[in-house]
């Protein structure tokens, strides 16, 4: 069934971390972001025009609060609300005092029943101008990826109900999703994991030295690289993780497949096997995407 609504993009990732002053110098020092905003507990950091991109708040468990997308429009809104409702998913609108926290028009937020995230849905962001980039050029959010223990049930549900479409697929394994008509190859991907957790969180580059220069920025700061530089056979990104204070995992990319709305390509079934991950030969270290909880409040 395809739901009756568009996105626009992925929006926003919304992490709880153990100290906000210290994870907020690694992702505005280290890894690149603006401060846009802040509140005693809560940063609003933004790579673009939006008006956040990542919202850290200080919280005692370190994990994955809330996945938030862009839909076209309103009566995109309109659509998903009515439309979830009748799925099942019990969706709230967010108040007004919500909305305004973080500069949108409106939104609601409901629970993917399979891993139990919060995802967002939103329309009208107040758009605050062209990000302005320091050591390194961040193009963009990219993606959010998680662990999950019933890959079926979370695969279903997010292609069968809430119109991702699958780019390329380890099948019951690994799944990289569009968020449709988006065109970039994953704005969302699962994995397979003998618990529900959060994976990473993915900035997209607009240039290869950005990712050599991090390597060296990384090291000098004591900053745990955890996999890369390497290359991803799925969407041919160049890529480097690295871990946040929490030991949550980010990752830097450069380069990604791109989607036409009609005649796309159909998804590729690949092989389960390390070169899918990395086209070089590296193998990730045991921390990587394993620092980070799926937090049962948003």
């Amino acid at each position: 069934m395809t739901a009756p609504f568009r996105y626009r993009r992925l929006s926003y990732v919304a992490l709880d971390v153990s100290d906000l002053e210290n994870s907020l110098g690694f992702y505005r020092d280290l890894v690149g972001l603006t401060v846009d905003r802040q509140t005693d507990k809560t940063a609003y950091l933004r790579c673009s025009e939006l008006p956040q991109n990542l919202v850290l708040r200080e919280g005692d468990t370190p994990g994955l609060a809330r996945a938030a997308f862009e839909l076209e429009s309103r009566a995109d809104l309109d659509r998903a609300f009515t439309y979830l409702v009748d799925e099942g998913f019990e969706p709230l609108w967010l108040t007004p005092e919500e909305a305004t926290a973080l500069k949108i028009g409106a939104g609601l937020r409901f629970r993917e029943p399979g891993c139990g995230l919060h995802l967002e849905f939103h329309v009208d962001p107040e758009l605050q101008g062209e990000f302005e980039s320091g050591h390194t050029a961040i193009a963009r959010l990219g993606h959010v990826v998680l662990n999950v223990a019933d890959f079926a049930t979370v695969e279903a549900s997010l292609v069968g109900k809430l119109n991702f479409l699958i780019s390329d697929h380890v099948p019951g394994k690994i799944a990289f999703l569009r968020a449709f008509p988006n065109r970039y190859h994953h704005s969302f991907a699962i994995l397979t994991g003998p618990s529900d957790g959060y994976n990473h969180v993915n900035f997209m580059v607009s240039d290869i030295d950005d990712v050599g220069r991090a390597i060296n920025r990384m090291k000098k700061a004591d900053v745990p690289i955890v996999f890369g530089p390497g290359r991803h056979e799925p969407s041919g990104s160049i890529f480097l993780y690295f871990l946040d204070p929490d030991g949550m995992t980010t990752e830097y990319s450069f380069g990604m497949e791109e989607f036409e709305e009609e005649g796309a390509r159909p998804p590729r079934e690949l092989e389960a096997k390390p070169e899918v991950l990395d086209t070089w030969g590296s193998l990730p270290d045991p921390r990587f995407g394993k620092g980070g909880a799926i937090l049962a409040h948003a």
